[in-house]
């Protein structure tokens, strides 16, 4: 429930953005530049005067958009790898999974910088270079999940009635592997929030205008010294973030699996 509350504030953060933030989160003044907390500005300004709290709000809304796209391109080409693989087996099997080994053998980080430096920096490819490094999650997860749920008796009858194989998959396999798919896009929100966040440090993620709260990291860690707050506040803002997924994921695990409910 704590995780809940805490992706909950900050999705309407992000969706009430232009309403809740009290300056223009792009209006520099330069005469306040690196300023600390004050009456005026909360969180005080940044290194060329911006309000820090307008951009932390501001950010909510690309940071969280910058999570659910990646993980959305992991959803839609993974699961269906995983189903394919698992249902089936066989050489499709073997090359979907030799495919998948290829991508597991680069850490998701460095594939994703990879992957971000061969497409160019931008907000489109950060997000396509994150949702690839998603994808062998996925499929291994839910090939795993297939090769358990079709020895299940109700399969076999299914099959033995003569349900074609796809619609096998749509109405038997899927619904009953669908539960940890949940709990791991919960987890994976927050892993590519992460990889987002990295990606922004080292200059590959969104351009630099653009109130992103890894970009923000990556501009203000000149002044770490001399203006501490401008990294302070986007970095506490990423770690709540990831916390509050990984918080949800983890009651939803308890929630979808009646083996690991709380008695």
């Amino acid at each position: 429930m704590v995780g809940l509350v805490i992706v909950g504030i900050f999705i309407a953060v992000g969706i009430l953005a232009p309403w809740l933030a009290p300056y223009d989160h792009d209006a520099a003044d330069f005469a306040k530049a690196r300023q600390g907390p004050s009456a005026a500005h909360w969180l005080g300004n940044d290194e060329i005067g911006r309000d820090m709290l307008s951009r932390l709000i501001f950010g909510a809304r690309l940071s969280l958009l910058v999570g659910l796209i990646p993980v959305s391109i992991g959803l839609a080409v993974g699961v269906p790898m995983g189903l394919l693989a698992g249902y089936f087996g066989g050489r499709l099997d073997m090359v979907i999974m030799r495919l998948i080994d290829i991508m597991l053998a680069f850490p998701g980080i460095l594939l994703a910088i990879m992957l971000a430096a061969f497409l160019g920096p931008g907000l489109t490819n950060l997000m396509i270079a994150v949702g690839i490094t998603s994808i062998p999650v996925y499929t291994r997860l839910v090939r795993g999940s297939t090769l358990s749920v079709k020895q299940e008796q109700y399969v076999e009858a299914a099959r033995a009635v003569g349900v074609a194989h796809f619609r096998l998959i749509r109405l038997y396999i899927f619904p009953n592997v669908l539960a940890p798919i949940v709990v791991q896009s919960s987890l994976q929100i927050a892993s590519a929030i992460l990889s987002a966040a990295a990606l922004g440090f080292l200059g590959l993620g969104v351009p630099p205008n653009l109130a992103e709260w890894g970009t923000m990291l990556q501009k203000g860690r000149t002044y770490i010294f001399s203006a501490i707050h401008i990294v302070t506040f986007p970095g506490l803002a990423i770690a709540l973030t990831v916390l509050g997924f990984n918080l949800l994921g983890d009651g939803l695990r308890d929630a979808l699996d009646p083996r690991l409910r709380v008695a």
